[in-house]
């Protein structure tokens, strides 16, 4: 006869208890970032460049992870919100997401809300609270002067810093409405140009293999 206690101190048991609550933990993560993804197709339906454009970034960052030796876990971590940084355009206007030409400060400032909007969507998830501050600060700025924090340094989680590199690299080298796409070259230029001051340097070391492998074919073509 089981007394009350025995069905978690007996070992065998107990660990059944343990994979069967990891396995609905890991259930509804799933449940919810499918729901978050699904909003993230949403918000291409809008516009069309977000959802390409965020798998892409999703890809860099998971480069830039393996790169800079994040854990399994940490890893994990950077690409899903990576995969959702630019979820918050949810709560931006059609007009302003597809105008072809230059913002204007009033459009600029609804567009630069869509990190605090995505942070309101996802840090009431259990289990997305780390991921949503990485949405929060994906526009900091290393030097400081980003938003919406103004964060430098160390202050901007690591996992927004990795995505500030990866966005702005895809965002150089993919056509939008109001320009053309640049060059890879020239994006790595740049990236190199303001590591130190826009990005955190140690990141984009991280990225520098990547890039070279990928799209210069290291040969000496960009020097630091």
């Amino acid at each position: 006869m089981l007394f009350p206690g025995a069905l978690f101190t007996d070992p065998e048991t107990s660990a059944l208890v343990q994979f069967e609550m990891r396995h609905l933990e890991d259930k509804y993560r799933n449940q919810v970032l499918t729901m978050a993804c699904t909003l993230v197709s949403l918000v291409d339906l809008r516009d069309s460049y977000t959802g390409g454009h965020s798998t892409r970034v999703a890809e860099y960052s998971r480069r830039m992870a393996l790169e800079l030796q994040l854990s399994d876990r940490d890893a994990e971590m950077v690409v899903m919100a990576a995969s959702l940084h630019d979820i918050g355009k949810i709560g931006v206007s059609e007009a302003v997401l597809r105008k072809p030409g230059k913002l204007t400060d009033e459009e600029f400032e609804e567009i630069r809300k869509h990190p605090e909007f995505g942070w309101m969507v996802l840090r009431g998830l259990e289990g997305f609270e780390e991921i949503s501050q990485m949405l929060l600060h994906h526009h900091e700025r290393f030097e400081g002067g980003g938003y919406p924090g103004g964060l430098r340094g160390h202050e901007i989680p690591l996992g927004a810093r990795i995505i500030t590199v990866a966005d702005s690299f895809d965002a150089m080298t993919s056509n939008r409405p109001y320009r053309k796409a640049g060059s890879a070259e020239a994006a790595t230029r740049e990236l190199l140009r303001c590591a130190g001051t826009q990005f955190d340097p140690e990141v984009v070391e991280g990225f520098m293999p990547h890039l070279l492998r990928t799209y210069l074919n290291a040969a000496g073509r960009v020097s630091a």
